[in-house]
């Protein structure tokens, strides 16, 4: 389809440019030779011809270049414009046998005009203008001469012609096809955003499922087991409160006791970053920017362009862990000064940028574990991580996943509609 797309391109080209190039190579042949040539005077000869050039190039550029390049060129003007684009090619060579050149041009604008016999019809006309100029038939009309004359023209018509009813008969189906392989891409675009967000919703459902079954063991089992300490120990504090050593004993083990139960809890709710716990991603990459910046004494940015839409937790953890990865790294390798990261909505996909000015690095091949997880994260949602850097030159991570939002919300916007 690519080579399809070239050769219709290069036609459509020949098309636009081959009358302004015969023209161009007529007027100059004529003004530079043909005319200094006969020894006539510019005025009038020269004028008239020029001004029958200048008309020319207007009819071309109004009747045919303009409206081919905004696709508005239609049946019915056409053919108008054909015909006095051989009307003025007739009047030039009255002038010279040199603006036979520019009549050849006739042949290629048949080609637009529709239906075919129109085209045939005009590859005739300007086959008879054409060689009834060389030969001179209209002057000398023998039987020879306009024998001659006969059999090139019918020749040169049927030749030019088949090519004239191939190109329309063959035209429906080109487009047909052109149609069905534009089908056929929307068709495995949307097929791979559909995978994209089926496999994401998979991982989102199989995280959820494990989170809950993770939770429900935690609180079963050692949630469970250190309130039972907890209740055990109270009991034990009650009844041994008058012996100094086994009440400090057991107020430490209470305490122990406490804390590991509030992290429990605590880890039963943060099996996500915790920042995404209390915000967006927007707001959570802010938080997290601007913690780093102030521990590390790096001046860091955060933008956000295009328009917020929610996105499915996989996908938001994801780019989480990839900026926050991203950050880790400038703070142990890049040196930098300045650090800036940029989330960027576009509809279909939301792309993040980390950079910095660093001393960067000339090869990522092998770089470490962190961006090979990066990457492995990113490709788990669907997307893909570009990391570009040159020694001296800073480096740059790009993290691009679909934009697929969680479970429910593209439902219930169906359902308003």
């Amino acid at each position: 389809m690519a080579w399809k797309k070239e050769q219709l391109r290069v036609w459509d080209l020949l098309q636009l440019f081959t009358p302004w190039l015969l023209l161009t190579i007529s007027t100059a042949t004529y003004f530079s030779r043909v005319l200094p040539a006969s020894g006539e005077r510019f005025w009038p000869g020269g004028a008239s011809a020029l001004g029958l050039v200048a008309a020319s190039g207007l009819w071309v550029l109004f009747g045919q270049t303009l409206p081919i390049r905004r696709r508005t060129l239609r049946p019915v003007p056409a053919g108008i414009y054909f015909v006095g684009l051989l009307a003025l090619c007739v009047t030039l060579m009255t002038y010279s046998d040199v603006f036979l050149v520019f009549t050849i041009a006739g042949f290629f604008q048949a080609y637009l005009l529709r239906p075919w016999p129109l085209g045939v019809l005009a590859v005739l006309a300007t086959s008879v203008a054409l060689n009834g100029s060389v030969m001179r038939v209209w002057a000398d009309p023998s039987p020879e001469v306009l024998a001659e004359f006969l059999l090139i023209v019918a020749v040169q018509t049927t030749a030019i012609g088949v090519g004239i009813l191939l190109t329309a008969r063959s035209e429906p189906e080109e487009r047909k096809r052109e149609e069905l392989v534009e089908r056929l891409e929307e068709a495995l675009h949307e097929n791979a955003g559909l995978h994209a967000q089926l496999v994401a919703q998979a991982r989102e459902s199989g995280a959820q499922d494990e989170r809950q079954r993770l939770a429900g063991e935690i609180h079963d089992t050692l949630a469970q087991g250190l309130a039972g300490i907890i209740t055990q120990l109270q009991a034990a504090q009650r009844s041994a409160s008058v012996q100094n050593e086994t009440e400090e004993h057991v107020a430490r083990a209470l305490r122990l006791a406490r804390s590991s139960l509030t992290e429990a809890r605590r880890s039963v709710q943060a099996l996500a970053p915790q920042e995404l716990g209390r915000a967006h991603l927007p707001d959570a990459l802010r938080t997290l920017t601007e913690r780093w910046s102030q521990d590390q004494g790096i001046n860091a940015r955060v933008d956000v362009t295009g328009t917020r839409e929610p996105l499915s937790p996989a996908i938001e953890v994801s780019l989480f862990r990839v900026a926050q990865e991203s950050l880790t790294n400038v703070a142990k390798h890049a040196e930098a000064s300045r650090v800036g990261v940029t989330l960027s909505y576009t509809g279909t996909e939301v792309l993040l940028d980390v950079r910095d000015d660093g001393g960067g690095f000339a090869n990522t091949v092998g770089a470490g574990f962190g961006l090979t997880s990066m990457r492995q994260r990113i490709r788990g949602v669907g997307g893909h991580v570009e990391v570009q850097s040159a020694a001296g030159e800073g480096t740059s991570v790009s993290a691009r996943v679909p934009a697929i939002a969680p479970v429910g919300t593209r439902s219930r916007k169906e359902t308003g509609r």
